[in-house]
């Protein structure tokens, strides 16, 4: 599964390549992009929505293009990391990649973490929109985390760091599922 696919720049490569994909996506247009690009299968929603469908289990889940961020918060992406895993087959893997906030000596970027931590937020919690023309989503959370703390909620989850490559931005993450908490 592409989680967060976009116009498809991921599941499409895959499935050329003899793999079966599903494309996720919240945008009703993004989904319609990745079928005119010959996307086979999609699906418009949220993991939640995609888990209470009780689908075929996944072997893999891309987080790419810094999707680890659609964790939102600590608390959401618990329950983020809880749905992947129903859906999930024994030893599924979460491949993707993410910023670390803290990579950063810039003034502004400090400054930002500074407020999100008088608000009560994660340093590195986000709320943006994507807009377009006059086109534009309604706001969202998003969340970017250092390796240490997206290992520390990917156990509470259920999940382990597998691989860890740092970059100079973003860092890729792959997380493996323990075979206790799978679907079945």
């Amino acid at each position: 599964m592409d989680v967060g696919a976009g116009a498809g720049r991921h599941a499409l490569p895959l499935q050329e390549s003899g793999r079966e994909v599903v494309a996720l996506d919240v945008s009703p247009g993004a989904v319609e992009v990745c079928r005119r690009r010959g996307v086979r299968e999609t699906f418009t929603g949220t993991v939640f929505e995609l888990a209470g469908t009780d689908p075929e289990p996944f072997d893999t889940f891309l987080v790419c293009g810094n999707n680890y961020g659609l964790l939102e918060s600590l608390e959401h992406g618990l329950s983020f990391l809880g749905a992947l895993a129903e859906v999930a087959v024994p030893g599924a893997e979460i491949i993707g990649t993410c910023i670390d906030p803290f990579a950063t000596e810039d003034p502004l970027h400090l400054a930002y973490h500074e407020r999100n931590r008088n608000r009560g937020r994660h340093p590195g919690q986000i709320r943006l929109r994507t807009r377009w023309s006059d086109v534009a989503t309604s706001w969202f959370d998003y969340l970017f985390v250092p390796v240490g703390e997206l290992k520390e909620l990917a156990e509470r989850a259920g999940w382990e760091l597998v691989e860890y490559q740092p970059g100079s931005r973003p860092y890729l993450a792959v997380l493996r599922l323990h075979e206790a908490r799978a679907a079945t």
